[in-house]
């Protein structure tokens, strides 16, 4: 019997709404035990800032309701146009419904169309399903070293 296919409607957030920032309030504890909740007008300053791009993933069998997001940050700097996939979240009732990699894809699509000669992101090593859907969407693992300033996290 085939897997009955679940549609999923990408959109961008032009707003900081009420009901997005509840999909954030929702989401971002996924992604992070650490993330501060995220403010109105945090929120509001991401959305403002024309480098960024707040992709929603939404669920039209459930009234439309957020079950994912990803942010898309497009740069100049002097080699190129470049851009850089942050805070992929989705909603864990939703994993294995191709939500993900329409997120994926449709920041791709856009980074591509404003001229980003490569779209880059990070996963940590124990999101083995991440890896698997970034490289099902053309990824591909660089021989790289990301470096953070500032505090060390504890082992």
């Amino acid at each position: 019997m085939a897997k009955a296919e679940h549609r999923v409607e990408i959109s961008i957030a032009d707003a900081a709404t009420p009901e997005v920032l509840e999909a954030f309030a929702r989401l971002l504890p996924q992604l992070s035990s650490s993330a501060t909740p995220m403010t109105r007008d945090a929120l509001a300053e991401i959305l403002a800032s024309p480098q960024n791009t707040v992709f929603l993933a939404r669920d039209p069998s459930a009234g439309g309701r957020i079950i994912g997001t990803l942010t898309l940050v497009i740069f100049r700097i002097p080699t190129a146009i470049r851009a850089w996939i942050e805070d992929v979240v989705v909603e864990d009732a939703a994993w294995g419904r191709g939500v993900g990699e329409a997120l994926t894809l449709a920041a791709v699509k856009l980074a591509k169309d404003r001229g980003a000669k490569t779209v880059d992101l990070t996963s940590r090593q124990s999101r083995k399903a991440a890896h698997r859907l970034y490289e099902k969407s053309g990824f591909h693992v660089r021989d790289t070293s990301v470096y953070r300033f500032g505090p060390k996290p504890e082992a």
